[in-house]
């Protein structure tokens, strides 16, 4: 009796691990109708590494820009891994839509642009995982006025393009690029009830806001639309700040000139500083729905690895945030994405940033642009800060 029921016992744990390990897991992922066919490649790719457990992948279209919204619509509906722009962050954790990555949390930080991990972040918590780096700005220009050494330096620029008479092209009026220099210098940022904090107007902010006055005071300053760069560049611009979606244009007119390389630094109280600026990301999330957690964390990782985020720029032309593949002869060969690496580590993500910076920072680049110097730098950073954090 005892060795029947013994038999009996052993049977069921053997029948038990069968079963567990012939679970499926089931897991779906959204991502936009242009990436389905990569999506399916990546998976397939995922499956194979992983032989010890039996995958089902399914897919759904739905792009980066629209995550938040068909999320929200029906969370329990929603992917269990899906890539979403970065700042669409906060808004989804206030929805508690994202698992927190738990699994390999320092590798993926180590693997990554640091600016890609802080859009990924809330605090010291990894909510996401960063797959894409391009939607940023950096610097073009003409080499056959720019040299290599000048165009390290704003001062530089604008002597080269100045003894060429020519122009430098920003438009400072514009919130996204005026930030560039009190970036280098300061923080905006979220206190902890969520209100905008700045410190654009302390000494570094006004010291910025120095070389904003004397920038666009200067001859070889000019602004305007990305019409106005790309029109003029190899003519009367011998350099403007702009993102890779003028590339093709600008290479067209530059020829054998066009170059590409991050922001230059510029003067403040007689030292260099680097231009900082904004950077958005594509992320990729787990939603925190999901049955499989560890499954769709392992996937999540997979999908955004270097290999993958190579294979994203080979088949879509997409910029990466893995550091290696940034810093990969294939990249560096298209001298738009090179630039934009190379500026990401100055970068940093939007997701802090809320409306009433735009206006502000805008009313002082435009005051700026105008020459209007009615009231002093400092009063006016004041006046902008009051309104940035009111």
């Amino acid at each position: 009796m005892k060795k029947l029921l013994s038999l009996a016992l052993a049977l069921c744990m053997i029948l038990s691990v069968g079963s567990a390990l012939a679970e499926t897991v089931a897991l779906k992922v959204w991502g936009s109708q242009e990436d389905q066919a990569m999506l399916q490649e990546m998976a397939e790719s995922f499956k194979a590494a992983n032989p010890d457990k039996t995958y089902d992948i399914t897919f759904g279209v739905v792009g980066e820009p629209d995550a938040k919204t068909k999320y929200l619509e029906d969370p329990e509906a929603a992917a269990d891994v899906f890539a979403f722009a970065n700042d669409q962050l906060y808004d989804l954790l206030s929805a508690d839509a994202l698992y927190e990555v738990t699994l390999n949390k320092d590798a993926i930080i180590a693997a990554n642009v640091a600016g890609s991990i802080e859009a990924a972040s809330n605090g010291d918590h990894l909510y996401a995982y960063p797959m894409t780096a391009d939607n940023g700005y950096f610097l073009y220009y003409d080499k056959s006025v720019i040299s290599e050494e000048q165009v390290k330096t704003l001062d530089g620029i604008l002597e080269a393009a100045n003894a060429a008479g020519k122009k430098v092209f920003m438009d400072v009026s514009n919130g996204w690029y005026i930030a560039s220099f009190f970036l280098a210098n300061g923080k905006l940022g979220l206190d902890e009830n969520g209100k905008q904090t700045s410190d654009f107007n302390n000494e570094a902010g006004v010291a910025a806001g120095e070389a904003i006055k004397a920038f666009t005071a200067h001859e070889a300053f000019l602004t305007g639309d990305d019409a106005i760069l790309t029109g003029g560049m190899g003519d009367t611009i011998a350099a403007g700040v702009s993102g890779t979606w003028n590339a093709d244009a600008i290479k067209e007119k530059l020829g054998d000139n066009y170059a590409a390389t991050k922001l230059p630094t510029y003067t403040a109280n007689g030292e260099q500083v680097q231009m900082g600026s904004f950077a958005g990301f594509k992320l990729v999330g787990v939603n925190t729905m999901t049955q499989y957690p560890e499954d769709a964390m392992a996937l999540a990782e997979w999908l955004t690895n270097e290999e993958n985020q190579l294979k994203r720029f080979e088949m879509r032309a997409m910029g990466p945030s893995n550091i290696n593949v940034a810093a990969s002869e294939a990249v560096q060969a298209n001298e738009a994405l090179a630039a934009l690496a190379l500026q990401a580590q100055y970068a940093v993500s939007q997701k802090d940033v809320l409306g009433n910076y735009w206006s502000p920072a805008e009313a002082f680049g435009t005051t700026m642009e105008a020459k209007d110097y009615a009231k002093d730098v400092k009063t006016l950073l004041d006046e902008m800060v009051a309104q940035i954090t009111q």
